[in-house]
């Protein structure tokens, strides 16, 4: 095998030199294409670091891909097949469903860390069609499908790669054959973490357990994990073990966002002359507007980002009274943030369930209606891909001034969430939107405060985390105002055609379902 034809820069072909080193020192061979049993006793991490548009995605999609042709098997939240003692393995992974999505959507099969550290127990049934979607089984027959409905799952496979994807064509979901969770036991061979800015110290602790051998993918500009001082978990690593990108002008010279971005590391660059930077890309470009108020039509799938609490407050009972919503209920098409969830232990496969299906804490949700017991709520769970799902809730509405929340619904027990049109820039590390509207009064009274991160003044940390969610339009807002929506909160855009529920003996019964 060779190096991907595709024209990597100096500083990326350094760092795939050095990976590529590193496993194969491990037994995984990538410019050979071979693999031999792995060595036990030794971990081995590496980190690669490099700003917004360095290339660190298409990085690891291409090692990803080098991998999977030297014969390594990849593990996902799909499902893990049975393999053979000597296989090697790779699991790509990313700390919010969010995360995992957007590496997806650029063809990795990405999963959540959670996914990873906890197994599903299956069902033999669909143990049975994942064999044969991957060419090691006979052709199931299953109750209630038709064999021309599993002939369009295995040709959705073949195109996909994805057995939720092929499920769904077939009418099924893979969590009606989820009997139970367990925490892994086994380990696996290769990890490689994108978003690691965002790992905590328990989380990487909890990684090297699974994985003797890590490949961390993270942005240093972005803000450190609450708690943490200002510190990443790369920043542990020895200096030979840190591969740094610089940005790639060739692939992004034209993306204003990034240029707005990239600029902030420039020393001479306060807040005001920041500003005006934005203000004059905006004439030159339409993807960077130099907004006067907030646009609550936005707010519904992409949340205003802001620094203070008191500002996100503020933001989501004004885009509630613009939409007329109900003081003791939600509207379809509100957002939500899950806030975590509140399961005595007794109930922890209940718990484990729940995250499974994508409920972890920060996970953007849109509310679909009320559940068809007292105390649910029908939910749609943003970048999982089972994204619908229904579950005991418990709502928190935080008002102005009042130390105490609303609660238009309270389960006794279930998944927490609070209203998410608007978002801290700290919560929103991990996901990218269409559109971004960055609340600059935030990020100006954060420059006045002078308060230093890391050897970073933090509001210029706070502007390129902000700015950097944006995949297509930046809209920079300067006042305090909100406009009017232009049309009602609807859930249209989220419709999926409804796939029947199996009932199987073993699956688990009860609230949470």
């Amino acid at each position: 095998m060779t190096v991907p034809a595709l024209t990597f820069s100096d500083d990326q072909a350094e760092a795939w030199d050095r990976i590529s080193e590193t496993l194969k020192g491990a037994g995984i061979d990538l410019l050979e294409g071979t693999t031999v049993p792995a060595i036990e006793g030794r971990q081995r991490s590496l980190a690669v670091l490099g700003k917004a548009g360095s290339g660190k995605t298409m990085l690891l999609a291409q090692l990803y891909k080098a991998c999977e042709a030297s014969g390594v098997s990849i593990v996902s939240g799909d499902y893990e097949p049975k393999r053979a003692k000597d296989a090697r393995t790779l699991a790509i992974l990313a700390p919010t469903n969010k995360a995992a999505s957007v590496l997806r959507l650029r063809g990795v099969p990405a999963t959540t860390i959670h996914r990873i550290l906890y197994k599903p127990v299956y069902d033999p049934i669909y143990e049975a069609i994942a064999e044969w979607l991957e060419g090691q089984g006979e052709k199931p027959e299953i109750e209630g499908t038709t064999p021309e409905m599993l002939d369009r799952a295995k040709a959705s496979y073949e195109i996909n790669k994805s057995i939720p994807a092929a499920l769904a064509v077939a009418g099924l979901r893979g969590s009606d054959f989820i009997t139970g969770w367990k925490r892994r036991d086994d380990p696996l061979d290769v990890g490689f973490i994108d978003e690691a800015s965002m790992l905590d110290e328990r989380q990487y602790d909890d990684l090297r357990e699974i994985f003797p051998n890590l490949v961390l993918f993270g942005d240093p500009a972005q803000l450190a994990p609450v708690g943490q001082s200002g510190k990443m978990v790369f920043e542990a690593l020895p200096e030979p073990a840190l591969l740094t990108l610089a940005r790639i002008h060739r692939q992004d010279a034209d993306n204003p966002i990034l240029d707005l971005a990239h600029a902030l590391a420039d020393p001479m660059v306060d807040f005001y002359a920041f500003e005006r930077m934005v203000e004059e890309k905006s004439r030159a470009d339409e993807r960077v507007v130099f907004a006067g108020r907030v646009e609550a039509g936005l707010m519904a799938r992409s949340p205003v980002l802001v620094w203070r609490n008191a500002t996100r407050i503020r933001l989501i009972n004004a885009f509630r009274r613009v939409h007329d919503a109900p003081e003791d209920a939600l509207l379809p098409g509100e957002p939500l943030i899950c806030d975590g969830i509140e399961l005595p232990m007794k109930h922890r496969k209940k718990r484990l369930d729940l995250e499974a299906r994508g409920l972890i804490k920060g996970a953007q949700v849109i509310y679909l209606g009320p559940g068809k017991r007292g105390g649910f709520s029908r939910l749609h769970v943003v970048g999982a891909e089972n994204p619908q799902v229904s579950a005991a809730s418990i709502v928190k509405i935080e008002k102005p001034d009042e130390e105490e929340p609303f609660i238009p619904y309270a389960a006794r027990m279930g998944a927490t969430f609070l209203h998410g049109a608007a978002v801290t820039i700290h919560k929103a590390q991990g996901s990218q939107w269409r559109d971004v509207q960055v609340f600059a009064p935030d990020i100006e009274v954060a420059s006045r405060m002078g308060r230093i991160e890391a050897g970073q003044p933090l509001w210029k940390r706070l502007a390129y985390v902000a700015i950097t969610r944006a995949e297509e339009r930046l809209l920079w807002v300067t006042r305090n105002r909100l406009s009017k929506p232009t049309e009602p909160l609807s859930v249209d855009d989220l419709r999926v055609a409804a796939a029947p529920t199996l009932t199987l003996q073993a699956q688990t019964e009860g609230d949470f379902a």
